[in-house]
């Protein structure tokens, strides 16, 4: 046992406060609002509802031991029978989302996505600008099927090494390179989270998003359906990104760029021509996306009425294992490889949606909707605006997956106390959830690209709130203008 492992305490005091205020809501929740006003069931949802939250906020315990507690107590009281609460572990959606975590631990053990990273920069160009655009580029596409956390992870060794190439031949100097190592580490953490906003696969809160719309609206969002309506909202934070890193934030002088970057050059010479098993590994992933995005116009409408994304992704995994390998023995995926898997994630989202659907099983929406109609004063615009500020503040400082999993379920309790389509502002909270960029702690990619010792939380939150802004302002156009159209709401 390490000396640091010694000095560690078991609860920490952030865990112990959260231990304390748990149950302590449970009971105030329970206890104080009167059985005339809700019942037993809706009452109980709603006190485990907080104690929950309070351990997701404070990590008592694990957040995925957290997520297992409605399964223990919500059939034990009769708030919601056991077969309800179970199914949501191991929802259609999850597969989608744990098939899509399989093919990304085949990308990363074949090497591929540096090999994707390093041909897109080489192909837009070594100036400072044109690097970042690359990272930018390469970091979201990575991101539309990769977890950000792993994206961010996998771009991270790049992006310091190419600061370590422009400083050590002194392309850039003084200010100018400050400003470039930072900036291209924000471009990584940034392009990490908003190009997970355009898939159902990257980010926990898409995916929650459209699960619960397909117990509680018994709506079916199709992968593309979210790529279309997503897509264009992603890009254009993108865009915005790129000129604001580059043109405003951190500003680059011309210096010596005229001089070549050779690591580059030198690091797909490394890599040298592309595999088997890299081939084998781009031909799965390219039939899985395909599927994903063009099954309903290559198949029967009967055919691809029945073929779920969460199908499409396991299929993709399975392929894998199948596969030969150039590795004696050994094929393309073995299940030891899937010790990288992260299976917390996956429980984490499944105790979301474990109270997703007692939410709407015990009543619990119905008093919410009634609790609400208040805002039935304000237009939709503003309602959806309000909804957007308020989950992307608080998601700065708590887990998007948290907040994703205690906001979805609320919002069809909004949509349905004023009079609007509970999808439009399930897909505004998922977004928001998705959005957040001022705060090391706020998302993985952002702690990952801190850990670096070149930013300065200043830096991260004085960049993040502009993001965060011109997040607000393009996520309530597209939900309120855009999305009626895709979905034809």
């Amino acid at each position: 046992m390490t000396e640091e492992t010694q000095d560690k305490p078991t609860y920490p005091t952030r865990a112990i406060v959260g231990i304390i205020l748990g149950p302590l809501l449970f009971l105030l929740a329970y206890f104080l609002i009167p059985s005339s006003q809700l019942e037993h069931a809706p009452r109980f949802v709603l006190a485990i509802t907080l104690l929950i939250a309070t351990f997701w906020v404070t990590e008592a315990i694990p957040m995925a031991a957290t997520s297992l507690i409605p399964l223990i107590f919500i059939p034990l009281v009769g708030a919601a029978d056991i077969d309800t609460v179970a199914a949501s572990y191991s929802s259609p959606t999850i597969f989608m989302y744990g098939g899509g975590f399989v093919i990304a631990i085949a990308l990363q053990k074949w090497n591929l996505h540096r090999r994707i990273a390093l041909n897109i920069i080489d192909l837009i160009g070594t100036q400072s600008q044109r690097i970042v655009l690359g990272i930018i580029i390469s970091t979201s596409l990575l991101s539309l099927f990769v977890s950000n956390a792993a994206t961010a992870l996998m771009m991270l060794p790049v992006a310091l090494a190419l600061i370590s190439e422009v400083k050590e031949k002194e392309i850039l100097t003084g200010k100018s390179m400050t400003h470039f190592s930072k900036s291209i580490l924000l471009a990584v953490a940034y392009a990490a989270t908003i190009g997970g906003l355009a898939t159902l696969v990257a980010a926990v809160p898409n995916a929650a998003f459209a699960e619960i719309a397909r117990r509680e609206l018994d709506r079916t969002v199709a992968f593309y359906e979210w790529l279309l309506f997503a897509g264009p909202i992603a890009l254009t934070i993108l865009v915005f990104l790129y000129f604001y890193l580059t043109k405003m934030k951190f500003k680059v002088d011309a210096g010596n760029q005229d001089q070549t970057i050779d690591f580059i050059k030198e690091d797909k010479k490394k890599l040298g021509k592309m595999s088997r098993d890299e081939i084998s590994v781009a031909i799965i992933f390219g039939i899985t996306v395909f599927l994903w995005v063009f099954k309903s116009l290559v198949f029967p409408e009967n055919i691809a009425a029945n073929m779920h994304d969460g199908a499409i992704s396991v299929f993709g995994a399975v392929a894998l294992f199948f596969i030969p390998s150039t590795k004696r023995g050994e094929r393309i995926l073995e299940w030891r490889d899937l010790k990288e898997l992260p299976w917390s994630v996956l429980i984490l989202f499944g105790g979301g949606l474990a109270l997703a659907a007692s939410f709407g099983q015990s009543g619990l929406n119905t008093w919410i909707g009634e609790t609400l109609q208040l805002l039935e004063l304000f237009t939709p615009f503003i309602i959806i605006l309000l909804l957007v500020v308020i989950v992307l503040a608080i998601t700065e400082i708590l887990s998007n997956t948290a907040v994703a999993n205690l906001v979805l379920p609320l919002s069809v309790g909004l949509g349905i106390a004023v009079g609007m389509d509970p999808l439009l502002l399930m897909a505004a909270a998922a977004l928001s959830a998705g959005s957040c960029y001022m705060l090391p702690v706020a998302t993985p990619p952002n702690t990952a690209v801190f850990s670096a010792g070149v930013l300065d939380i200043s830096d991260m939150a004085k960049a993040g709130v502009w993001l965060n802004i011109f997040s607000v302002i393009v996520i309530t156009l597209a939900v309120y203008f855009w999305m009626p159209i895709v979905f034809g709401l």
